[in-house]
C-alpha cells in the first residue's frame, strides 16, 4: 500500500472519530433539550416554581423561568441542527474517501497479479 493511501486511511479514521464526537455532543444536547421541555411542561401545572443554583434550590418567578427555559430550548435546538449539519458533512466526506481508498486498494491488488 502506498503512502497516499495510508494517509487517506488515517484521514478517514480521523473523520470517523470526529463524527463520533459530534454524535456524543448531539446526544448531550438532546438530553438537555428533553430536560428543558419537561421542565416547561411542569411549570405550566405547578403552583410554585423553583430553580437549582449550585447546590441549592430557590423559588423563582414562573414567567421568568419559563422565558429562560424557552430561550435555552431554542439555543439547544439550534446547536443540535448545527451538529447534524456538521455530522452530515463529515459522513459525506468519509463516504467519498472510503470509495477512493477501496478503488486504490483494488487497483493495487490488480497491478500486483
Amino acid at each position: 500500500m502506498d503512502k497516499a493511501t495510508e494517509e487517506k486511511i488515517n484521514r478517514l479514521s480521523m473523520l470517523e472519530q470526529n463524527a463520533t464526537q459530534l454524535n456524543l455532543q448531539k446526544q448531550t444536547f438532546q438530553s438537555q433539550l428533553i430536560e428543558a421541555e419537561s421542565a416547561l411542561a411542569e411549570i405550566k401545572t405547578a403552583g410554585e416554581a423553583y430553580k437549582i443554583i449550585g447546590n441549592i434550590m430557590v423559588r423563582a418567578d414562573k414567567d421568568g423561568l419559563s422565558k429562560e427555559l424557552i430561550s435555552k430550548k431554542q439555543l439547544l435546538e439550534s446547536r443540535i441542527k448545527s451538529l447534524e449539519k456538521q455530522e452530515s458533512s463529515i459522513k459525506e466526506k468519509a463516504k467519498s474517501l472510503q470509495k477512493e481508498i477501496i478503488k486504490e486498494v483494488e487497483s493495487s491488488k490488480g497491478s500486483k497479479k
